[in-house]
């Protein structure tokens, strides 16, 4: 078979996505050059360290648009308040801009079984067995998803806006970056930023909530910093109905799992029409739910007419572990100094005893639901 062309994942279970884009990176790292799939990464990978220019240089450009720039800005004074206040590595990353001219910085293809939840993985050295496989260019993405779709499977191909090497580079700031909210912005600048101070290879769920911890941290003491309650208002509204939509998706899948033990026997045909039958009461049910909402912020995009099992699996999130990580740093009183200790403390810990000791933090069930209006 070409190395350039379609070939067979792992069919093994696997725990999680990576939404934002590691793996090109540590690919290039491993340095194994033969065969297409490892070069478009490793030459995407150079190309952004080629193609970056420093945040300064851009800002002193009469050719740079007032939105850049100020924009820009921006990413520098949230930095600034990352290293001071949240105790994130000034390493001299997103000190350097690059404008990629396209709408995500690489795109990531996830795979299903038709019927089941479990998703397709791939396994490559150094960088071991992950969920999903990386393209820096959308046709070859899109290449490679008809392929697992002429086989049968359910495909998701999904653009990622940031894009982390963990600290080893000095990762750039990227356009896809910049057009977000300001919220948006700080909140992927605190959390690639958290994953340059601590991330556990092999254990996605705790690195990712962890920085998830970080960053909803990090957003609320910014945001009152400068006393903008008004979007402060605005963000714990979007962690509010987050939180809902995640729960809805949650239930979906244990419905589609039951619905495929269900029908295990059954004809393909019938498989599929109550496979479809499920989808839709999860669509519905987010129809009932939104229906209560005044106004944005909506998230319609992931109920579209596409939804299948990858979809489901690559929204998929790592919130498990948040509650009892924001409990940590609650116990630490907000100093984040001495909950990175504590978050080292468990990094060094086997698996199955760092698990153990996270159940056994105390969480505090719920929590005050946001205003319904955030108007200032």
């Amino acid at each position: 078979m070409s190395p350039c062309g379609y070939s067979r994942p792992v069919t093994q279970p696997a725990r999680y996505f990576v939404a934002i884009a590691r793996f090109a990176f540590l690919t290039a790292l491993s340095g194994l050059l033969g065969g297409c799939y490892y070069w478009q990464a490793v030459a995407g990978h150079q190309a952004l360290m080629q193609e970056r220019r420093p945040v300064q240089a851009v800002l002193d450009d009469p050719r740079s648009t007032e939105d850049v720039v100020t924009r820009l800005v921006l990413s520098q004074q949230l930095l600034d308040f990352a290293h001071r206040e949240l105790k994130l590595p000034d390493n001299g990353s997103y000190r350097h801009f690059v404008d990629l001219g396209r709408p995500a910085v690489v795109w990531n293809v996830v795979a299903t079984p038709e019927f089941s939840l479990t998703p397709r993985r791939w396994c490559y050295p150094v960088v071991g067995c992950v969920t999903y496989r990386g393209y820096f260019k959308r046709a070859a993405a899109t290449r490679y998803a008809a392929g697992l779709r002429a086989r049968g499977d359910d495909v998701f191909v999904g653009g990622a806006a940031a894009y982390s090497t963990l600290g080893r580079f000095r990762d750039p700031l990227l356009s896809t970056m910049l057009g977000s909210s300001d919220t948006r912005l700080a909140s992927l600048l605190f959390h690639e930023l958290t994953h340059h101070r601590l991330y556990v290879q092999g254990d996605a769920a705790f690195s990712e909530a962890l920085a998830g911890t970080i960053e909803r941290a990090g957003v609320r003491r910014w945001l009152n910093s400068r006393g903008d309650l008004t979007a402060l208002c605005q963000y714990e509204q979007w962690l509010s109905r987050r939180g809902e939509v995640i729960e809805l998706l949650a239930a979906g899948r244990r419905g589609l799992n039951a619905v495929y033990a269900a029908s295990a026997d059954a004809p393909a045909v019938d498989r599929w029409a109550a496979k479809q039958a499920a989808l839709s009461r999860l669509r519905e049910r987010y129809r009932l739910l939104r229906a209560d909402w005044q106004g944005p912020p909506h998230f319609d995009g992931w109920f579209d007419s596409r939804l299948n099992n990858a979809r489901l699996i690559a929204l998929a999130t790592y919130d498990a572990l948040g509650p009892a990580l924001d409990a940590l740093l609650a116990e630490a009183g907000g100093d984040f100094d001495a909950f990175f200790a504590r978050a080292d403390a468990l990094a060094e810990l086997p698996p199955a005893d760092r698990a153990a000791a996270l159940r056994a933090i105390p969480v505090t069930t719920g929590q005050p639901a946001p205003a319904a209006g955030c108007s200032g």
